[in-house]
């Protein structure tokens, strides 16, 4: 009994700890990895492959478990992003337009430069360039996850800095998403999902705070959207901004805040470690060197390692000499440019996105984009570490680093 009481708690205290989402997050990558790569590779591909099916009549759902994990758990996931943008917007760091400016700076820098870098070395395939965005997206708990294992050397403002950043990058994901990975529109379906926003408002508008009524509207739209060609992870972020911030009749009960910290758990040691489990699994035997030295890997990959850096950092220390921003005086710009080179992890995101970008041009026979992806991400989280443990412990900067010392 003492064994399993000692257990438990070891359990809990790793639960407890920050780095404990992006640690599970890589043990995830590396067994499906080690799966892929051993005689169990055939049993992984039969799961992933394996048909799920759910009917009602003529009605029917019928999709391998991978993509069940894709469309269905991601939209939880995408759930869980639209409480914590709105609960941001409306009462968090983006709140305040001050506080917006420079991270804000940095996503869009963090967004255009790696897609630009991959559209450059992809220019000559019109079939490849499908995967522009890929290496555009940021993973906030991968990223977070690396900065914790460093403890008290990295500044707490810039861990804010980091999730306003990375929370900015998952609204241009959803945006790419919404407009440049949606198949051929159903009428009816589309229809029948904008019924459901009215509905949805309606509630709102109502202060109906029953999360129930919510989620039963919520999955009726994500069957909509499933149907509609609209991506269906979107209707996590949709339905997720009805939900009250707060109830009107008792400014204390927040259904975002609640619901958002009841699926803390489930999203971040459940369904992100599924995902990629689900999707990191790269049989290395079946690649050749010219799926190597692809156009679309090195594309992900110099966009990632490079162009995240090059973007964040440039687009910072832009807005910060034309005194458009300032940075918190805890901060310098080598604290910056660590945080820069974390946020060419982009893993789940980049790997979302690569699953929507070739799965109808078949381009991607001679290539696996995960390859870029893994690499890209591992070679920014090692980089990212290592100059920030070396900048080592806040300091204050002096005034030939910053044109602005105080943070307002």
């Amino acid at each position: 009994m003492e064994k399993i009481n000692e257990l438990s708690e070891v359990v809990e205290n790793f639960l407890k700890r920050e780095s404990s989402a992006g640690i599970l997050l890589m043990f995830a990558t590396a067994l499906a990895l080690i799966v892929a790569n051993t005689p169990l590779n055939a049993y992984y591909d039969q799961l992933m492959t394996m048909p799920v099916m759910i009917a009602a009549g003529d009605f029917r759902i019928d999709k391998p478990l991978l993509l069940w994990i894709n469309d269905g758990l991601m939209a939880i996931f995408f759930f869980h992003v639209g409480l914590e943008l709105k609960r941001e917007v409306c009462e968090g760091e983006l709140a305040n337009p001050k506080n917006i400016i420079l991270p804000a700076s940095g996503a869009l820098g963090g967004m255009m430069v790696p897609a630009l870098i991959y559209v450059a070395i992809n220019l000559d395939n019109p079939a490849a360039l499908s995967g522009w965005a890929i290496p555009a997206a940021t993973d906030i708990a991968f990223a977070l996850g690396v900065m914790a294992l460093l403890g008290n050397r990295v500044p707490a403002s810039l861990k804010v800095f980091l999730v306003t950043l990375a929370i900015i990058d998952d609204i241009g994901a959803i945006v790419i998403i919404a407009l440049f990975y949606t198949d051929n529109i159903t009428e009816i379906a589309l229809l029948t999902a904008a019924g459901c926003f009215v509905v949805l408002w309606l509630m709102n508008k109502r202060n109906v705070v029953d999360l129930p009524g919510y989620i039963i509207v919520g999955l009726v739209l994500w069957v909509a959207l499933l149907k509609s060609g609209v991506h269906a992870t979107l209707a996590g972020v949709l339905l997720a901004a009805f939900i009250p911030m707060r109830d009107k009749k008792d400014p204390d009960n927040s259904p975002v805040i609640r619901l958002e910290h009841e699926l803390n758990g489930a999203v971040s040691f459940a369904i992100i470690p599924i995902f990629a489990f689900a999707n990191a699994g790269i049989n290395f035997g079946n690649i050749s060197p010219e799926g190597i030295f692809h156009p679309v890997t090195w594309g992900i990959f110099l966009g990632l390692v490079v162009g995240k850096q090059v973007g964040v950092f440039a687009f910072c220390w832009l807005i910060v000499k034309l005194k458009m921003a300032s940075l918190p005086s805890d901060l310098t710009f080598r604290h910056i440019y660590g945080c820069s080179l974390l946020c060419g992890v982009g893993f789940t995101m980049s790997l979302f996105i690569g699953s929507l970008a070739f799965q109808h041009t078949g381009i991607n026979q001679i290539f696996d984009e995960r390859v870029g992806i893994l690499a890209g991400s591992a070679v920014s989280a090692i980089l990212g570490y290592v100059v920030l443990y070396l900048v080592g412990k806040p300091i204050h900067p002096t005034e030939s680093e910053l044109p602005v010392t105080k943070h307002h």
